[in-house]
């Protein structure tokens, strides 16, 4: 049997960053920035008004206790081209925005003067370097301004933006095809029959993923056939950067995922020490076995998950979740963990790595308190949606008692 830490070690050895792509601003939000990205021109290029007024010679307005007054020579908008060349002695009529003309070093606001169209009178004197934003205070060319690594939001957009930067170099979100193998799946709006179950997992896995940072390929269900599953595995191996398979991993033998999978060369099935989720498929796809290429010599990872919901949940938390952030390049790989108190105690089963659907509350200073929701020995979809943490129990735990300390990977806020 392997260990939990043992399969996730395989799993991000081979979980390698996205090949960066040059990207439009609108297609590296979310993203990870892949290379450094320097400034080509002082931002502002030139100093402009940061407030509607009127741009002066701070020193033609110190004209005594008396409101200091001056003829209005020009208007300048946003956008107005740079170079207009102060006069000594007047005012030029400025909108935030606007570029200072040549000479002046400050703005008065519109609302401390007389707002005169021909002559401006000002209820106090202006003092260098007021209310203006000089050339470079925001960016000096030639500056790093964002470095690589750096997740791309909104705020980075807009720094890139002015810089005048249309595309970023970035590791793409990867894409990640999702197929759910049984003959008795169909859809929730589908009309129930003897024998047939909803397909849960595609639609939970499609939003999990999305949650990660990566973008989902839903295929839907294939039915148990080994050329219906192999074909679909071809059609698909070209857009994808990760697949997951969910179903198919009992070991009787109608079932035909371990049959497709096993030519693939890399893909092995193991028995690792968790519950739920204790069958695992793992491996790459491309290359080798049956030459599954996706047209550039790539390998693909390829998990096979069990169809049961909570054991595939599980399992996307604990192994595909950490995978996908770190082909997307990110540093944060893992869910943020607390320690807290058991309200109740339940049985850990012996060898084994518990995940218990759990309700966390409390806060850092007050401390934590975890409570199992709904039965530990079988997790139910329903606990797991109404649990906000998985209450995590070691191999070597045999039971969790009211008072203990247990580590909870937290799922939400």
């Amino acid at each position: 049997m392997r260990s939990v830490q043992d399969h996730l070690a395989a799993v991000l050895a081979a979980a390698v960053q996205v090949p960066p792509l040059d990207v439009v601003l609108h297609d590296a939000a979310g993203c990870i920035l892949a290379a450094d990205v320097v400034a080509p021109v002082d931002v502002p290029a030139v100093p402009v008004a940061t407030r509607d007024g009127y741009a002066v010679a701070a020193h033609d307005t110190t004209g005594g206790p008396h409101r200091q007054e001056l003829p209005v020579a020009h208007d300048l908008h946003a956008g107005s081209a740079a170079g207009l060349r102060h006069v000594p002695g007047t005012a030029v009529r400025v909108a935030s925005g606007a570029p200072l003309p040549l000479g002046a070093d400050a703005v008065v606001p519109v609302e401390e003067t007389d707002r005169g169209q021909a002559r401006v009178a000002f209820q106090r004197p202006a003092r260098p370097g007021q209310h203006v934003r000089r050339a470079g205070d925001d960016v000096r060319a030639g500056g790093v301004v964002l470095t690589a690594g750096t997740r791309l939001g909104a705020r980075q957009i807009a720094l890139a933006a002015a810089m005048g930067r249309g595309r970023l170099p970035v590791h793409p979100t990867p894409r990640v095809v999702l197929l759910s193998v049984g003959d008795e799946l169909v859809e929730p709006t589908t009309a129930a029959r003897p024998g047939t179950v909803f397909e849960v997992d595609g639609h939970a896995l499609e939003t999990a993923v999305r949650d990660a940072g990566a973008t989902p390929v839903r295929v839907g269900a294939v039915p148990d056939d080994h050329a219906a599953l192999r074909e679909t595995l071809e059609d698909q191996l070209v857009r994808a950067d990760l697949v997951v398979l969910t179903g198919g991993l009992s070991e009787l033998a109608h079932d035909t995922v371990k049959d497709v999978l096993a030519p693939l060369g890399t893909v092995r099935l193991d028995h690792v020490a968790m519950t739920p989720g204790a069958r695992q498929g793992f491996g790459t796809v491309g290359a080798l076995g049956l030459d599954l290429t996706d047209g550039d010599g790539r390998t693909v990872p390829l998990f096979a998950l069990q169809g049961h919901p909570v054991a595939a949940q599980v399992s996307f938390e604990v192994f595909v979740r950490p995978a996908l952030r770190a082909m997307a390049g990110r540093t944060e790989l893992f869910r943020p963990s607390v320690t807290a108190v058991a309200t109740e105690g339940w049985v850990s089963p012996a060898g084994l790595r518990q995940f218990v659907p759990a309700s966390v509350l409390g806060s850092p200073d007050e401390g934590y308190r975890a409570t199992p929701v709904g039965d530990p020995s079988a997790p139910s979809i329903t606990a797991l949606a109404h649990a906000n943490a998985l209450a995590v129990v070691g191999e070597q735990d045999l039971a969790v008692h009211p008072g203990d300390v247990v580590h909870c990977l937290v799922l939400e806020g």
